[in-house]
């Protein structure tokens, strides 16, 4: 990938991030109740989906990692032109501590290592689409480069609880590691 496509590969992820809009073929529960293999929502929406015919192994709950369930109880209110999160006081405790979450890799580079990329409540179908919405994803910071991966991975950092983040983003994960 050139380093001119590159802002414009986090630009589209970020757009469709902050917009919602619903990716080509997307179902809604009005289009699609109860299809097996089919999202309850548009993708791109919500805590994301991990459907029963992935080849990858959906993640599984530890006692030890911040569940996703708890992450993505945010809930939105409008103000002006914008939607702001309004987070649970479970997940405000969370801010600026050291937590340990699984998820799954989205480069936001090429490379075999990344330092800098979203960590997703479900895998991702495509490299273009997102999986879930902001309530399903964290940035992560790693202080060195990790291996790129399709399964799960779990990383261990400080949590930020983001109130006004500029690309919509609800989460992020600073001095990250790989944990076990």
């Amino acid at each position: 990938m050139s380093i001119a496509s590159r802002p414009l590969l986090l630009s589209v992820l970020l757009s469709s991030l902050l917009l919602g809009t619903p990716q080509a073929g997307a179902q809604t529960p009005a289009s699609a109740p109860g299809t097996v293999g089919t999202p309850p929502f548009a993708t791109g929406q919500g805590p994301g989906y991990h459907s029963p015919l992935s080849a990858i192994k959906p993640l599984q709950e530890r006692d030890d990692i911040v569940s996703w369930k708890l992450l993505s109880s945010v809930t939105t209110k409008p103000v002006k032109n914008q939607l702001i999160p309004v987070f649970p006081d479970a997940v405000k405790a969370l801010h600026r501590h050291t937590i340990k979450v699984q998820g799954f890799m989205m480069p936001l580079e090429a490379g075999l290592k990344q330092s800098r990329f979203i960590l997703s409540s479900v895998p991702t179908t495509c490299p273009y689409c997102v999986p879930a919405g902001p309530e399903g994803l964290i940035e992560v910071r790693s202080k060195t480069p990790v291996p790129y991966a399709t399964e799960a991975i779990v990383m261990e950092g400080q949590l930020l609880v983001l109130q006004d983040d500029a690309m919509g983003l609800y989460y992020r994960l600073v001095e990250a590691k790989p944990a076990k």
